[in-house]
């Protein structure tokens, strides 16, 4: 039974910290929040778990392992205290805010022989897990392109940009499905409501033999949009994650060259069926925290381990780096790291605000 505590009782860590309590397979010890008043609803939900005002206090506890959902700012050193103290870490995304702090992080836990894991939780969302098989048994053909849409008229945040705190999802889940890395990154975005916190971000991917991705992030849109569209040669995929039920749809559409092509003849277009398959829904962040406490009882490496979280970073880094300078792209191949190693920039500016 894995002894846990959770950090950080706003929207999402909430969500996190049900999920903890609610698995059979460990214990909810305790929990840490700067606020009183989610202390005491936490205390409220969970009887017998202990709620404490401080970090320090939380890994005074009895516990194996900590989870991590609190700001973006504070990710870094609190991952840090918990791996030095001999804890697992589960640690929302993004992992840090720096390329330096994470690989630091990786380090610490690969010499501690520590768990840490990223949440990267469209990585075991069952539809990204069966587009995933679409794309390795080769039933969409080889892809062309990918690109998604997280936008929606909400919560604009103050302690880190659209690129930040909305990319770790689409980075994660295109490199999980594609099983590559890019080449480079262009990103471009715009500051409407905070100066040097921008709004809405576009962002694009490339990749060896041809392959684009293309993401388009904000939180001042008219509409709520979770929407990834795959294009591949034999056939098109759109996952639309906001549909209730029938999230995953398939079109047996393509269009292709005819072998010898005369003058005037057409390109000749398919338009097939569009299949809807049937996918079992579990809620994915059950089966994430699932995931963590399997690899801390059986020490094995998560999905979205460290590595994982790194690369996602180094994107991220490299995406914003590009946006400073008005969408230049920026090279993310091996032996030319040094131009990914740099300040957070003029203008990114964050804020702590609470556990």
């Amino acid at each position: 039974m894995v002894r846990i505590g959770t950090v950080g009782l706003g929207a999402w860590g909430w969500n996190l910290t049900r999920n903890f309590a609610e698995n059979k397979n460990c214990s909810l010890v305790s929990s840490f929040d700067l606020d009183a008043k989610r202390r005491d609803s936490a205390a409220r939900a969970w009887p017998g778990v202990e709620t404490v005002d401080s970090f320090d206090k939380l890994l005074e506890q009895d516990i194996q392992a900590v989870a991590i959902a609190s700001p973006a700012v504070t990710h870094y050193e609190y991952s840090k205290k918990a791996l030095l103290s001999g804890r697992d870490v589960f640690v929302e995304k993004p992992f840090t805010l720096d390329v330096r702090h994470a690989e630091e992080l990786l380090e610490l836990a690969d010499k501690h022989n520590r768990v840490l894991m990223v949440g990267h939780l469209l990585e075991y969302h069952p539809v990204v897990q069966k587009l995933k098989k679409l794309i390795t048994s080769g039933e969409l053909g080889p892809v062309y392109y990918i690109y998604s849409q997280r936008v929606n008229l909400g919560r604009i945040r103050g302690d880190e940009n659209a690129l930040w705190s909305f990319a770790p999802h689409d980075i994660s889940q295109i490199l999980y499905m594609l099983d590559m890395e890019p080449t480079n990154v262009s990103c471009r975005g715009q500051s409407y409501i905070q100066d040097g916190i921008e709004d809405v971000v576009f962002l694009s991917l490339f990749f060896d033999n041809r392959v684009m991705a293309h993401i388009h992030l904000s939180w001042l849109d008219p509409h709520k949009v979770r929407k990834t569209t795959i294009v591949g040669k034999n056939k098109m995929a759109v996952f639309d994650d906001a549909e209730n039920t029938e999230k995953l749809r398939i079109y047996d559409n393509h269009a292709e060259m005819p072998p010898a092509r005369s003058y005037g003849e057409a390109i000749q277009v398919r338009f097939g069926d569009i299949h809807i398959p049937r996918v079992d829904m579990t809620e994915p962040l059950r089966l994430e925290v699932q995931h963590f406490v399997d690899c801390v009882n059986e020490r094995k490496t998560p999905v979205s381990d460290a590595r994982d979280g790194l690369r996602v970073i180094r994107i991220i880094e490299a995406a914003q780096r590009s946006m400073e300078q008005d969408g230049a792209p920026i090279s993310l191949k091996t032996g030319q790291d040094d131009k990914l190693h740099t300040s957070n920039g003029n203008n990114r500016r964050w804020y702590a605000i609470g556990a």
